[in-house]
């Protein structure tokens, strides 16, 4: 008999995840003075997200179970040096939160972004243009359509107002 994959079972707990939560959008109330239903975008997401999940599921039942290659940290200041990307992110995103307010949504987002890319990846001039122009596409496209095509009214900030 054949071992399961590790990546097979967190497919498993996705696809399950993603339909208890499309399941508990039929329970969305609708409202008289929206011109798109609130049960339609976290059904959007998470159809995609389904979609996604069913191809890792499907990726994970071709692959043969590999052995762990990195050994597991030990001691505290090895975890930490370990998980060390884990904690920018989680640092850069309250930075993102804490400026919120006087920043905005488009720009704080921006500056997010680039940030976050640039702590991971490269550090070169050709790395910082390629940070800033996925920062400047992804963030301010999804602005554009929450702004103009769904009419949500995101945090514009107090400094940029």
């Amino acid at each position: 008999m054949r071992r399961f994959h590790v990546d097979t079972l967190v497919a498993i707990f996705l696809l399950v995840f993603c339909g208890v939560f499309l399941a508990a959008t039929f329970s969305i109330r609708e409202t008289s003075y929206a011109s798109l239903g609130a049960e339609v975008w976290p059904r959007v997401i998470l159809v995609f997200l389904t979609v996604l999940s069913l191809a890792y599921f499907v990726q994970s039942l071709r692959r043969e179970p590999v052995e762990r290659q990195t050994p597991e940290p030990r001691g505290l200041k090895q975890w930490f040096l370990h998980h060390l990307n884990a904690f920018w992110c989680f640092l850069w995103f309250g930075l993102f939160l804490l400026t919120l307010p006087y920043l905005g949504m488009l720009v704080g987002g921006m500056l997010f972004v680039y940030v976050t890319l640039t702590s991971l990846g490269r550090r070169d001039l050709h790395g910082h243009a390629l940070h800033a122009a996925i920062a400047v596409i992804s963030v301010g496209a999804m602005w554009a359509i929450f702004t103009y095509g769904l009419k949500v009214f995101l945090p514009t900030g107090s400094l940029f107002y």
